[in-house]
């Protein structure tokens, strides 16, 4: 009776509250709806007066009355609230007569909407551990999780099977908990059901809450998208999942929030679509072998942002594109500790190495402040299968794993080793800052199977690159052993310096490349080497060069040793050229040598055979300065008689002490040359245009100089107080001095 009464006062009044929007019929199922008040036609009972019916829209629509509690009046919303009251849901839908019907049962809820209305809201709280959240929709909408937990041990928590764009807003101030269980029941009708959160269309997240997602299901991601997936803001973190973490089918997009991501599988895939960050902070932690933390089939752009990844399984990869990888800004910090794998090929095997960032594309450094530490066994910092290209940023790799030995495709024995970077092409850096640090048995630092490119007119990097692993014994022994080496940089075609200031410090080759090394202009300085500079074709062109090693400074041979002239060539025509041997010769040509500029200082090595200048050709010294100190090696070698320009071979019968100053001057008393040695020396070769037919000179040894040394050479000041050794002319193009 008292219902009757109220449903009946409900009548006279609704005439009377035309500034009222919508009429709310709150139902004893937990359910209220809502419809406008200016749609509703008519309100009238049954004859018994049990049923209510309400004609809105131009739809009759029939209620017991026993099932209604109240009804009230409010203003217009587009937000269907969801409350989770553990087993039971709560729902108020003030679009239920307008094409949304939000069906449930029990706690699992499912939303048909064929509204013509956009971006209505869902807006999910409260908690249940056996429920689900289901949307079928025409048009986009937004999911707003307002402090929501939600565990469905049968599948999927959220569930969205519409085709179009979801926005979710995780709430300010909330943290929202999303969990499935580890065997999901069918799918009704063959729907995908991918993951703890999934979405068959764009889903994009905004709002300054928290979403926590537990991935537990077997074989299924812990958010994925059928589309693509863009977050803006929040903080994610998918604690667990037996797949990837996050799976965007069509592409994945970051300019802000936090992600945190352990998955057994990849971190972030983007799939065939491309990956774009350009804000935000990431971190992942991923244990698996064989998984990625970054990846798309495309390209991946990162502008912004701070990135952590640490991936600790064997043939992993912190960042892995299928196309190009392009680093123009953010802050990137990748660890890998995983070991290369090798996986039978040929007669043989084929490493998969664990690299921080590979490409199968190029990958473009233009601003990014990136640091790779790699521990595991032939790890890999930065692997092209196109081109590195560095023209800004910074970039620092450690590496620390050793190399070992294999039985490669071909059925030859081989090495596997670590290398800072490599590419199947060209390494360009061009601008920037790079610096790297390979430690492990044979590992390399930069190594390209065809060029290297440093720097251009305009652009100058800064290099660092530093080797201190021992060689690897691949085969044989004694003479016939090969070895795998911890070369500082290494081109398969040719070494081309333009510009850059480069220190490199290694414990093999510091510059060695098949065909040619040409410096144009640099500031380059080998700390330490066996081999300083290597390759069949070596030319100087320019720059401030200072080369140490412990075998030959500069090297022009093909490799095939012997006596005889290979053709290979060492060219000098301008800079200012420094070598330091501590154990080899410091200008080595098993073909010949031309100088026809610049300044060479040679610090020769302390014993014989060894030689300050050796070759098997010719070398021709048409201009520039030269002067190299040696040994009493009977292999001592001045420039051949076929230079234009006129050179002294000078030879002691004592040996001189390091500190005991070389002198020359002409027989007006101009200095032609003092110079300091770095070891003890029984010869001097000089050549200079100063030196030159029909006039005599006079040598000192000992004394003092005022003037100012560089590398052993003195400049300015005058020279005093030496011991006059021997006083000649000058009449062929070599002039043999003794004493």
């Amino acid at each position: 009776m008292k219902k009757h009464i109220f449903l009946f006062g409900f009548l006279m009044s609704v005439f009377c509250l035309n500034a009222q929007e919508k009429m709310y019929l709150h139902l004893a199922g937990k359910t209220t709806l809502g419809a406008p008040v200016t749609s509703t036609d008519s309100v009238y009972f049954s004859n018994d007066g049990t049923t209510a019916f309400f004609k809105i829209l131009g739809t009759e629509y029939s209620f017991p009355v026993s099932e209604i509690d109240s009804i009230t009046f409010g203003p217009d919303s587009q937000t269907i609230g969801v409350i989770f009251e553990e087993e039971t849901v709560r729902i108020i839908n003030p679009l239920a007569f307008e094409g949304v019907a939000v069906n449930a049962v029990g706690a699992k809820v499912t939303v048909n909407a064929t509204t013509s209305v956009q971006d209505i809201n869902f807006r999910l709280s409260g908690s249940t551990s056996d429920g689900m959240f289901k949307t079928y929709t025409t048009k986009r909408y937004n999911l707003i999780l307002d402090g929501v937990s939600i565990t469905n041990p049968e599948g999927p928590p959220l569930n969205l099977q519409s085709k179009k764009k979801t926005t979710i807003f995780l709430a300010d101030g909330t943290t929202n908990t999303l969990t499935d269980g580890s065997q999901y029941a069918p799918a009704p009708n063959g729907e995908d059901q991918k993951a703890t959160l999934f979405s068959e269309a764009k889903l994009i997240f905004k709002g300054s809450g928290s979403l926590i997602v537990n991935g537990l299901g077997n074989a299924q991601h812990g958010i994925r998208s059928d589309d693509e997936i863009e977050i803006e803001d929040g903080t994610i973190t998918v604690s667990s999942a037996v797949l990837d973490g996050i799976h965007g089918k069509d592409g994945f997009f970051m300019k802000g929030g936090t992600v945190q991501v352990t998955a057994t599988g990849d971190g972030i895939d983007a799939d065939g679509g491309i990956m774009e960050i350009s804000g935000g902070n990431i971190s992942m932690q991923l244990a698996s072998a064989g998984v990625k933390g970054l990846s798309a089939d495309s390209t991946i752009m990162i502008s912004g942002g701070t990135i952590n990844i640490t991936m600790n399984g064997n043939q992993s990869k912190g960042i892995k594109g299928d196309q190009d990888i392009l680093l123009s800004g953010g802050q990137i910090t990748i660890h890998t500790t995983g070991d290369a794998v090798l996986e039978p090929s040929g007669s043989g095997f084929d490493p998969s190495y664990c690299t921080a960032i590979k490409a199968e594309g190029s990958v473009n450094l233009s601003g990014a402040e990136l640091t790779i530490t790699s521990s595991g066994k032939a790890g890999k910092g930065i692997s092209a299968d196109a081109d590195i290209v560095m023209t800004g940023g910074t970039v620092n790799i450690t590496s620390t794993g050793i190399g070992a030995v294999y039985t490669n495709p071909s059925g030859q024995a081989d090495a596997y080793v670590a290398t800072c970077l490599t590419a199947d092409n060209d390494i360009k850096l061009l601008g920037g800052q790079l610096t790297t640090s390979s430690s492990g048995k044979a590992g390399k630092g930069v190594s390209a199977d065809r060029h290297i490119l440093i720097g251009t007119a305009e652009t100058s990097p800064t290099i660092q690159i530093t080797t201190s692993g021992a060689r690897l014994l691949v085969s044989g022994s004694g003479s016939n052993a090969n070895y795998a080496e911890a070369k500082a940089m290494k081109a398969d075609v040719d070494v081309i310096i333009e510009n850059g200031n480069i220190t490199i410090s290694s414990s093999d080759d510091g510059i060695k490349a098949e065909n040619s090394i040409t410096i144009n202009n640099c500031v380059l300085d080998i700390l330490n080497s066996v081999e300083g500079v290597e390759a069949p074709f070596i030319t100087f062109n320019g720059g401030n060069i200072h080369i140490k090693s412990s075998d030959d400074c500069i090297n022009a041979t093909f490799g095939f040793g012997g006596e005889g002239n290979d053709g290979s060539l060492a060219t000098f025509n301008d800079g200012y050229i420094v070598v330091n041997t501590t154990g080899g010769d410091g200008i080595d040509s098993n073909g010949n040598v031309l100088i026809t500029g610049g300044t060479i200082i040679v610090h020769g090595p302390p014993y014989s055979p060894e030689v300050g200048l050796d070759y098997n050709g010719t070398c021709n010294v048409n201009g520039g300065f030269l002067v190299i100190s040696g040994t009493n090696s009977f292999m001592t070698q001045a420039p051949s008689n076929t230079s234009a320009q006129y050179s002294l071979k000078i030879t002691f019968y004592q040996q001189l002490s390091s500190s005991t100053l070389f002198h020359i001057q002409n027989a007006a008393g101009e200095d032609m040359l003092t110079f300091q040695p770095k070891r003890n020396y029984y010869s001097i070769v000089f050549s200079s245009d100063m030196v030159v037919p029909g006039t005599g000179y006079a040598i000192y040894t000992g004394g003092s100089h005022s003037g100012t040394v560089t590398d052993g050479l003195y400049s300015g000041g005058t020279y005093s107080g030496g011991t006059l050794r021997k006083t000649f002319n000058v009449s062929a193009k070599v002039t043999n001095v003794s004493f």
